[in-house]
């Protein structure tokens, strides 16, 4: 049985989507595409002549057929979209981020589960393989104890990129490198390296574009369990590098970069694992396979058939929207800040 989805929202972030639905065609069928925007979708329909393209939301909301919203739109937009969704009977896969903040993204995780749909949140970087095979040598045991973790994301973002209207503005992307480019990593070092209590954090933006969102932040962290570590994160490193993360264990430490691994083990081991490449730390952010993309779908998918949570459920994803808002605070406070 196939499931039917719409998709709302017909920018960039529908290209890994759409290319990993068509693959998933045993298991799902696209019934719509929607956008307000007539330029957006007179491009769409020349891409895609297949696919049924439409302007009314109202109209995709009604149809039956649709079990699905796969929710690409701008992040100040999620909070009604999600809203009417669940009012509606729908799931929904919303891109990332959930929302601008944290409460916002609370009641949209709260209206979803009232309705009982299925919520879940594009972080599909957990489902990167070296990423899940890291996981698994964590789960194991087998490093031991985390003493130090840190996370450098050194990307950079071009002239052109910001020159689409409103980027890395407020009043459009509801924040800047943090919530719209680093979110990625900063859920899966939290996955990894378990719950973060404390950051102490300092954020600007750089004199290289006309923005008025955070593109350079750089914080210490305290983890739950005593480790200490960083966070870098930035959009002016040209010509931008593979986002790494690093577990410096009591018995070795992973270096995962991008979708490579090595594990350096104290007894002499060392393990490697190359996932693929990634460029999208560079002036093209879509420069990346869709792999990822299309196990997290699959996740997705499963989750409805079984009745559970996703992986990345909207629960689950708020966990780096607090750390977000933890790290900004803390930055114009000038001060700590706890989490939880």
């Amino acid at each position: 049985m196939t499931i039917g989805v719409a998709i709302v929202g017909l920018g960039m972030a529908h290209k890994p989507h759409i290319q990993s639905l068509r693959e998933l065609a045993d298991r799902v069928r696209i019934v719509a595409c929607q956008a307000p925007s007539a330029s957006r979708r007179e491009t769409f329909a020349r891409l895609h002549p297949d696919l049924p393209v439409t302007g009314d939301l109202d109209a995709v909301l009604g149809d039956r057929s649709v079990e699905a919203v796969i929710l690409l739109t701008p992040p100040l937009t999620h909070h009604d979209l999600v809203a009417r969704c669940a009012a509606a009977g729908k799931h929904v896969l919303l891109e990332k981020p959930l929302d601008v903040t944290a409460e916002r993204a609370r009641q949209s995780v709260d209206a979803m589960q009232r309705a009982g749909r299925t919520f879940g949140v594009v972080l599909q970087h957990r489902f990167r393989t070296a990423a899940r095979r890291l996981a698994s040598t964590l789960h194991s045991g087998e490093l031991g104890r985390l003493v130090s973790g840190s996370a450098s994301i050194r990307w950079w973002r071009s002239p052109e990129y910001f020159a689409e209207p409103g980027r890395g503005m407020m009043a459009r992307d509801g924040g800047g490198v943090l919530i719209t480019q680093a979110i990625h990593t900063l859920d899966l070092f939290q996955s990894l390296a378990g719950p973060i209590a404390r950051v102490t954090a300092m954020a600007t933006t750089s004199p290289l574009r006309r923005i008025d969102t955070e593109d350079i932040v750089a914080a210490a962290v305290a983890f739950e369990n005593g480790a200490i570590g960083t966070i870098d994160a930035t959009t002016v490193s040209f010509p931008g590098f593979s986002e790494r993360i690093e577990l410096a264990c009591e018995n070795g430490t992973a270096v995962l970069e991008a979708e490579s691994l090595a594990v350096f083990y104290r007894d002499g081991r060392v393990e490697r694992f190359d996932g693929g490449e990634s460029k999208s730390g560079g002036a093209d952010p879509m420069a990346f396979s869709n792999q990822a993309h299309k196990a997290l779908i699959e996740d997705f998918l499963d989750a409805i058939a079984a009745g559970r949570e996703p992986v990345v459920s909207g629960r689950e994803a708020l966990k780096v929207h607090q750390l977000i808002e933890a790290l900004l605070q803390s930055s114009a406070s000038g001060r700590p800040v706890a989490l939880g």
